[in-house]
């Protein structure tokens, strides 16, 4: 029953903690909205993968280790904030590119998939500090002597929400409305969202001295 209580928490938490805009969010719309469905669903899939990864790695400690060597936790959110940066940078550029209707349509090869899977996943791996919320929320829900078998449930359940909800950012950004939409205005929407992914880069990596 305790375990039980446990997961509920920690669903709660992360439901609230994952529909909070970010980063993220502004990677997977711009790929839906841009790239069609598919892609949409395969950052979505990535940000799933992200973020059983950081579950994994919080439940074996990482934590206590990026904790413990603080200069190891300034070099992973320096390479995070550097790596958004980068994505927005190539967002901006990527504004001046005209982009056909058949472009988005919502079949999509299985390289532009493939791609669409590891720009979500690195986008999630991007902050360390995902590493530090899911161990903090681990280590106030979790009961002591949790086994194996609770943390592989907790795992599913992370990509459970993680993918579910961006896989529904996905499926709504890529329908007609939206596509057109972003057709007509694609210079400025880029711009913006560029400009979004560079400050939330710029901001994580000027954090790191902090500590």
């Amino acid at each position: 029953m305790n375990e039980i209580l446990s997961l509920a928490g920690i669903v709660g938490v992360l439901i609230v903690g994952t529909v909070s805009p970010g980063p993220s969010f502004v990677m997977v719309a711009r790929t839906a909205v841009s790239s069609g469905r598919g892609n949409g669903l395969a950052a979505a899939v990535g940000m799933g993968i992200g973020g059983v990864l950081f579950t994994v790695a919080a439940l074996v400690g990482l934590q206590a280790l990026l904790l413990s060597v603080p200069a190891l936790y300034l070099v992973f959110k320096l390479a995070g904030g550097i790596y958004l940066a980068y994505l927005g940078i190539m967002i901006w550029r990527a504004s001046r590119q005209p982009l056909s209707v058949q472009a988005v349509a919502p079949g999509a090869n299985s390289d532009s998939v493939a791609r669409s899977l590891l720009f979500g996943l690195g986008a999630q791996l991007s902050n360390p500090k995902a590493a530090i919320v899911y161990a903090s929320i681990f280590a106030a829900f979790l009961p002591n002597g949790a086994g194996l078998a609770v943390g592989s449930v907790i795992a599913g359940l992370v990509f459970i929400i993680e993918t579910a909800w961006y896989a529904l950012v996905a499926v709504t950004l890529s329908a007609e409305k939206p596509r057109r939409t972003y057709l007509r205005f694609k210079s400025s929407i880029d711009r913006v969202a560029g400009a979004v992914m560079v400050a939330l880069g710029l901001k994580l990596a000027s954090s790191a001295p902090s500590l």
